[in-house]
């Protein structure tokens, strides 16, 4: 019985160590038509890695076009002299508008909040995503997804960020 427990237990360390260390929450909505305009809106970033949000747009933009969003336009960046926007609810909210003034359906953002090498020998990539779409006429959120993810030391930051935010993307509910 000892011996039975003990192989059952080992194995389940076994399985967690494979899988990496994950955390993901994800509210399912109503269906969202891929075939409608969607409109790329900002990632904040809440992160201290420069530009972690425009790094995980760009992982974004390639996973939903796989998943079928032909029609995903980016949101034209505000200019603000080459200095970095740190009112990112306001850039947010400037891009939603002219997502509306366009016509667009769906706007999908997010926000990063980790996006580093954890520091010891191992350097091990850690990211934290949360995502989600908005119907751009009433700015009601109909879909939210976020989680969380530690690669091991030989993998690399933006390959457990895409492993993260694949694993999010894949539970959106889109109709074709």
């Amino acid at each position: 019985m000892k011996r039975t427990t003990l192989v059952a237990g080992i194995f389940a360390i076994f399985i967690v160590m494979l899988s990496g260390c994950a955390v993901t929450d994800v509210h399912r909505g109503d269906q969202l038509a891929a075939s409608a305009r969607w409109a790329q809106l900002p990632i904040a970033n809440y992160a201290e890695s420069p530009q972690a949000g425009e790094r995980a747009g760009a992982i974004l933009a390639t996973l939903l076009h796989q998943r079928g969003i032909a029609q995903l336009t980016p949101a034209p960046r505000s200019d603000s002299g080459g200095l970095p926007e740190f009112d990112q609810q306001a850039v947010l909210q400037d891009a939603l508008n002219w997502a509306r003034g366009q016509g667009y359906q769906y706007g999908v953002t997010g926000s990063v909040e980790e996006w580093q090498y954890k520091t010891g020998l191992d350097g091990e990539p850690a990211v934290g995503i949360s995502l989600r779409v908005i119907d751009v006429n009433t700015g009601a959120t109909v879909w939210s997804a976020s989680g969380a993810k530690a690669g091991w030391g030989y993998s690399t930051l933006s390959g457990t960020a895409q492993q993260l935010m694949s694993d999010l993307v894949s539970d959106m509910p889109l109709q074709r």
